[in-house]
Formats: C-alpha cells, structure tokens, sequence
C-alpha cells in the first residue's frame, strides 16, 4: 500500500509519497513524472514520516539547512539508484555538473567514458525532489539545465541555498 500527502510551499503545492515508513515521492503538483510508478490505489493517510518531511521542508524554505535526514526509499534502475546517490551527497549551497558525475560513476566502474546525458536522464527521474538535490546539478558551463519542476523553481531552490540567515 502506498500512502500520499500534500504540503504547500513558497514554490507551490508539493505531493509527498510513502511506503508508511519511508518518503518514497516528493514531487511538485506539475512537474514533469510527477507520481511516477506510484500505484493507484494509493490513499491519503497522516504519518509520521509525512510531519518529518513537512518539518524538513518548512526549515529548508526558511532558508535554513535541515539538521535532520528523512528516511527516504526507493527502487529503479542500478544506474539510476547509484547517480540519485551521488545526488545526496552534494553539499547544501553548492552545485556539481552532469560531467562531474559522469567521470565519477565512469571511474567507479573502471571505464574510460560515461555518458553525462544518460546522468541527465538519470537526474531528470529522481523521485525524490528537492531532499535528493536534483537541483544542485548544472550543465558544464554552469548554465541550468533541466529541471522537472521547471528551471524557474531550480533557480529559486539554487538561489534560496546561497543566501545564508544573518
């Protein structure tokens, strides 16, 4: 069974999803896979990893780094779940590109060459918006590129973690 929730934000209203102990889905209303693979028998229900993740998100739109990790599950692809991985692990406020993540996946696996277009695709279906900070990742020459909440939102997101509270 799959459960849903839905929160606003200062970017609009968001869906979350879970499994009933983990966030499985964090998607804005129109973005782009919004609900991706999620069943449709999934229901609304109050849970407690709902209010953990609406607290993160409150704190993270205040313009404060979140002291705390939701838990959070999911399932695709090895390609997918290994560059969602590398996602998680860019700090707050800063941004790495595509190609960085290309040659880091390319030199995990011992191969002379990855594909930061596939890592694009890659990036393009995380299920987990904004706590997976698909966001925080920009074309080579530091452009936006690509966002499925639309790059007005990733401009904000991005704008919103480089202003530090006084």
């Amino acid at each position: 069974m799959r459960f849903l929730s839905e929160t606003v934000s200062p970017l609009g209203k968001i869906i979350l999803a879970s499994d009933g102990s983990s966030l499985t889905g964090l998607w804005f209303f129109d973005q782009k896979n919004a609900l991706r693979g999620l069943q449709k028998d999934a229901v609304s229900k109050d849970l407690i990893v709902f209010e953990e993740a609406k607290k993160w998100l409150k704190i993270y739109f205040s313009g404060k780094e979140p002291d705390f990790k939701v838990p959070l599950s999911y399932n695709d692809t090895p390609f997918r779940m290994e560059v969602w991985k590398i996602l998680q692990e860019i700090p707050y406020g800063e941004v790495i590109t595509y190609s960085d993540i290309a040659e880091r996946i390319a030199k995990q696996k011992g191969i002379s060459k990855m594909s930061a277009q596939a890592v694009g695709s890659a990036v393009g279906m995380n299920p987990i918006s904004i706590l997976i900070p698909c966001h925080r990742v920009v074309g080579k020459d530091g452009d936006l590129h690509g966002y499925a909440g639309g790059l007005e939102r990733k401009e904000k997101l991005l704008k919103l973690e480089q202003e530090k509270p006084w």
